[in-house]
Parts: structure tokens; sequence; C-alpha cells
């Protein structure tokens, strides 16, 4: 296999063998119903919340107490230098990415240990009312954020391809765009989340991720470089996308995952409309690196066939 070089001028690394291999992007997304993401500018570690000028004892128990409700929490911070020597206020957004229960709320404050007060349950549930009841410093946010992965201590594809793209795009939507501490599926490098909606994209140009944040705001996905929406587990992202290329659809909240068993994903539309998506797993041939700097393996790739209309299973 030869080893293009990709547009930063460096050879190997995972982006590179991603985009030489076609790997297919549906259902890499991560899984998680809601975001809450916290600005903590200055240096991360590759755990980021663990590993940063957040108080560590914080961030660690903060992390756990979102992942038992299926919330993904993460270090956002603006574009450019990070110094963090002066007090100063912390940018935070809480959002749900729940179809019909799709909302984004922010807030400022003086310390990021005021998220203790919020009601995770409530972020799970997709419940504004109890989420801004628990934190009543947040306010509803009327147009949608992204965040690019950047953290080169994580993976070097992030810093290298990510940061490019952030500077970029602040020029475009000034305040909306955030560096983002980690995202997974760094082969597909530049990663963003797009909030509340909770898609993922990867493999993103400036032009496809303006699309992609002008798309949110009108309450639409972009099928272009589409890993996922985080609602969904990941056998439920790939079906999801599958029936949007089949038919078309581009709203947003068009599309429920219903159901899935070892062979299919059930996946239906507003309209009533049903579909039943076969979805399997099988090793990646070539085996390639998850991250640079790891060894190669044959890892799971998914694949959705072509979804069956009719009743579902």
């Amino acid at each position: 296999m030869t080893h293009r070089l990709d547009a930063t001028g460096r050879a190997g690394l995972c982006s590179t063998f991603c985009r030489e291999l076609r790997e297919p992007l549906a259902g890499t997304a991560v899984v998680a119903v809601g975001w809450v993401v916290v600005e903590q500018p200055g240096p991360w570690g590759a755990k980021a919340p663990m590993q940063s000028h957040l108080d560590p004892a914080f961030g660690g128990a903060f992390d756990e107490a979102c992942k038992k409700v299926d919330v993904r929490f993460g270090l956002i911070r603006s574009p450019g230098r990070h110094p963090d020597e002066v007090e100063r206020s912390h940018q935070v957004y809480v959002a749900s990415t729940l179809p019909g229960r799709t909302w984004l709320l922010g807030a400022c404050v003086d310390d990021p240990a005021a998220l203790k007060e919020l009601d995770l349950d409530a972020v799970g549930r997709g419940d504004r009312t109890a989420v801004l009841a628990s934190l009543p410093s947040l306010a509803p946010i009327d147009e949608p954020v992204v965040l690019v992965c950047t953290n080169g201590k994580r993976d070097e594809c992030c810093a290298l391809l990510g940061r490019p793209l952030v500077s970029a795009l602040e020029k475009l939507a000034p305040g909306r765009v955030w560096e983002a501490n980690h995202l997974g599926g760094h082969r597909f490098a530049p990663t963003a989340t797009f909030l509340p909606a909770g898609t993922m994209h990867g493999q993103l140009t400036v032009e496809t991720a303006t699309a992609v944040l002008d798309a949110a705001g009108r309450g639409e996905i972009v099928l272009t470089g589409l890993r996922g929406r985080s609602t969904w587990t990941k056998r439920g992202q790939a079906a999801e996308i599958a029936v949007r290329r089949l038919v078309g659809e581009l709203a947003l909240d068009a599309l429920s995952v219903v159901g899935e068993d070892l062979e299919a994903v059930a996946v239906r539309h507003v309209d009533g409309r049903s579909w039943t998506v076969p979805v399997t797993s099988a090793p990646a041939d070539p085996p390639r690196p998850e991250s640079c700097g790891k060894e190669p393996f044959a890892m799971s790739i998914l694949h959705a066939g072509t979804p069956e209309a009719g009743e579902v299973r």
C-alpha cells in the first residue's frame, strides 16, 4: 500500500490510512443522548478532564457521572492562544440530542464546579425544564455550535488537521466554533460535533463544515462525511444514514431508530413509513491503526445493507 501525503505534508498518519482505504464513516460517532462541555483554557493532556487546568478530582468524578446517564462530557476552548493565567468565566453548553427534545442551553460560570448542581438525569431524558431548574444560570441558545477536535496529545491528526479548520471556521461563524478535547475517531480527522443535534462528521473541509453548520440552523443534516447522530447506537447510526441516503431525507428529526436485534435495525419516519436495515460487522481488511502511533489491527467495520420498506419487525 502506498502512503500518500496528506494536506500537512506528513506521511503515515492514521487519517491518511483511513482516506486511502476509503473506510466508511457511517456508524462511527460516539454514543450519547446528551452533551455537557465546559470551557477550560490552557494545555490539555490525553485525558483532558483529569489532565488540564480543570480540577482533576471534579473532572474525573463529573465525567464518570455523565457516562452513567449516556451523556458526553468534554472540554472546549476558543480558537487561537489559550492563556488562563487570569481569572475568567467559563462558557458551558448543555445539549439534548433526542428527537423532539433537541435543545441547547448555555451559561458562563465562574467555576466549572458549578456543574455539580446540574441534573444529569434530566439531561439524559431531554427534560429541559428540569435542567434549567437545576442550574438557573443556563439559558436557551438559538444557534447551533460546532466542536472540532484539536487535541494533539490525544492524536496528532486532530491537531494537524483540526486546528486549521477551527481557525478558518471562526472567521465565518465567530463565537460558534470551539476546539474540543476528544470526539473519538481520530482517523477521520478533522472531526466535529454539531450541537444540539449531536451529529458528528469526519474528513471535513471548510466548505463542508460551513454547509453542515448552515444546515443545522435549518434543522437539517448534511450526508457528506456524516459519521452518525450520537443519539443512536453505532448500528443505529449506520442504519439511519442508510435510510437517509435511500430516500433523500435531510430533516434532522424525521427519522428515529426504534429497535434492533442481532441482524437488523428498525428505522421509522415521522410520516409512518418504516424500514428494516440489515447491519453487519466484519474485520477490516487490510488492518489499519486506530490512532497515530498504534499498531494496525483488524478492527470491526459496520456495513448497512439496503433498507427494506414495510412493517418494522
